[in-house]
């Protein structure tokens, strides 16, 4: 396989996988807002904190109300992690690798990709939002599980696994990190009002709260759902599972010393990591969360060196 075949197919599944963690963390941001309207700490802003575009948002936006965060997540095109930018550029990243995969992959992208240009053609109404949302992550779904259905067993279904999977581990760093700071106590007297719905939310973001609770068997509490999202070894969402899997995705691949070395010294991390601690300190939890997507780039970067002549560069987001 070509690098630059491989590396389309990387991108691909990031984008992808970007779109569906995007529009699942709306969702529940939304119904959040809901539950518990009038909270200063849960708002709309902390949306883009998790992006890490800060500077963006500020430079196209003078507020950080619900209707420019939506604008900027769902449909901005300077973005490239909204909604519809991502799906454009999955898009473009497919089409110039079409030979290499299904054609009803190809399709279901395309299709998702124009009913979400169209969907968003006259702006964000408030009354579909939710049923927009819900079919951004179906349709993002639905092609996943095109490429384990149909997919062979080669090159091709590798790169994409490793593109979805470290997509994964970092916007789940994220989630947790924004959504972690307002909720953990900076001392016993320090309870934040309806907390377990607060960390419901977080684990709902992943679409974790009923394997949290079959893991569990117990209440929702700071410490265990932070344990359960770094740590737990067979939900597909949690970090140690994504690390795990990329680990057996590379042990396929040709080359993969650097890139299996870099994975397993995260994942080892991880998993000898004192939750106990990091749940009971934010300060500590965030310090270690920076570390592990300082990790992610690391790993990026040799996946990048070993595979794609160490060229960095996605195919561009359409601009028509």
């Amino acid at each position: 396989m070509l690098s630059r075949v491989a590396e389309n197919l990387y991108w691909m599944a990031r984008y992808l996988e970007r779109a569906e963690d995007t529009a699942r963390l709306l969702r529940v941001t939304r119904h959040l807002m809901l539950d518990y309207p009038g909270t200063p700490t849960l708002g709309w802003a902390s949306l883009i904190t998790i992006t890490g575009d800060d500077e963006l948002f500020s430079s196209h936006y003078d507020r950080r109300d619900e209707a420019s965060v939506l604008a900027f997540l769902c449909l901005d095109r300077a973005y490239g992690g909204s909604i519809l930018s991502a799906l454009g550029a999955a898009r473009e990243n497919l089409r110039t690798t079409r030979e290499v995969m299904p054609r009803e992959i190809w399709e279901e992208i395309n299709q998702l990709y124009l009913t979400v240009g169209n969907y968003l053609a006259s702006g964000i109404a408030q009354r579909r939002l939710d049923d927009f949302l819900r079919m951004v992550i179906r349709g993002c779904q639905t092609i996943n599980g095109l490429i384990e259905g149909t997919l062979s067993h080669g090159p091709a279904r590798r790169f994409c696994n490793i593109g979805r999977e470290l997509e994964r581990a970092d916007m789940t760093t994220r989630i947790l990190d924004v959504r972690s700071a307002n909720l953990l106590p900076r001392s016993p007297e320090d309870r934040t009002p309806f907390e377990n719905l607060q960390w419901m939310s977080v684990l709902k973001s992943l679409s974790a709260h009923q394997m949290y609770r079959q893991r569990v068997r117990a209440r929702v509490r700071g410490a265990d759902v932070v344990r359960f999202v770094l740590q737990d070894t067979d939900f597909p969402r949690a970090i140690y599972r994504c690390l795990d899997d990329l680990c057996r995705v590379f042990q396929s691949l040709g080359r993969h010393d650097n890139a299996m070395n870099c994975t397993l010294g995260q994942r080892d991390a991880l998993l000898a990591a004192d939750v106990g601690r990091l749940a009971a300190s934010p300060d500590e939890l965030n310090a270690f969360i920076d570390g592990l997507q300082v990790g992610f780039g690391a790993i990026h970067q040799s996946i990048a060196a070993t595979w794609f002549a160490g060229v960095d560069a996605p195919a561009p987001v359409l601009s028509d």
